[in-house]
C-alpha cells in the first residue's frame, strides 16, 4: 500500500510540473500578437522553452528518482552501484524527452496553420521517440541487472515505465488534436 501511494504522489509530482510548464507555454502565444513586442518574441520562445526544458528536466528527475528510490528497496552497496547507472540512463533519457517537448511545443505554437507535412511530423515524432525509448530501456535493462541483479533492474523498468507512460499521457492531453 505504502509504495503504491509513492507511486502515486510521484505521478502527481511530475504531472504538476509538466501541468506548470504547459500552462506557461500556452499562455505565452497568446500574448505575442502585441505589436511592439514582436522582436522581443523571436528571441524569447527559444530561450523561455529551453528554460521550460530545464526546469522539467529537474522536476522529473528529481521526482522518478524519489520514487524509485522509495520503491526498491536497496542495501547501501547495491545503492552505490546502482545510482550513478540510473543517473547516466536519466541523462540520456533527457535527450530524447527534450526533443520530444520541442516537438510537441513546435506543433502547439503552429497549430493553426499546420498542414498535412506538419501532422505527420508530429506523429511520427512521437513514433521516433517511442522506438528511441524501447531501445533505451533494453540498453539500461541490462546495466541496471550488471549492479542489482535481475528482478531489481526490471522493478526499476517497471517503475520508470509507470512514470513515462503516466507524463506521456499528460503531454497527449495537451497536444490538440489533428482536424
Amino acid at each position: 500500500m505504502r509504495h503504491t501511494l509513492t507511486f502515486v504522489v510521484g505521478v502527481c509530482l511530475i504531472g504538476v510540473g509538466t501541468m506548470t510548464w504547459t500552462h506557461a507555454q500556452q499562455a505565452r502565444p497568446a500574448s505575442a500578437p502585441v505589436a511592439s513586442a514582436a522582436p522581443a518574441a523571436q528571441v524569447a520562445p527559444a530561450a523561455s522553452i529551453d528554460e521550460a526544458l530545464k526546469a522539467i528536466r529537474a522536476d522529473l528527475q528529481n521526482s522518478r528518482a524519489d520514487v524509485v528510490a522509495k520503491n526498491m528497496p536497496l542495501t547501501a552497496a547495491e545503492a552505490a552501484k546502482f545510482w550513478p547507472v540510473f543517473e547516466r540512463y536519466q541523462k540520456e533519457q533527457d535527450v530524447i524527452m527534450d526533443d520530444q517537448l520541442k516537438n510537441v511545443q513546435w506543433f502547439v505554437d503552429n497549430f493553426d496553420k499546420a498542414d498535412d507535412a506538419a501532422a505527420l511530423r508530429l506523429i511520427n515524432a512521437h513514433f521516433d521517440r517511442d522506438t528511441k525509448m524501447v531501445a533505451l530501456r533494453q540498453k539500461w535493462l541490462a546495466e541496471f541487472q550488471k549492479v542489482v541483479g535481475t528482478k531489481m533492474a526490471v522493478r526499476a523498468m517497471q517503475i520508470d515505465r509507470r512514470l513515462s507512460m503516466a507524463h506521456q499521457a499528460f503531454i497527449a492531453s495537451r497536444i490538440p488534436l489533428v482536424y
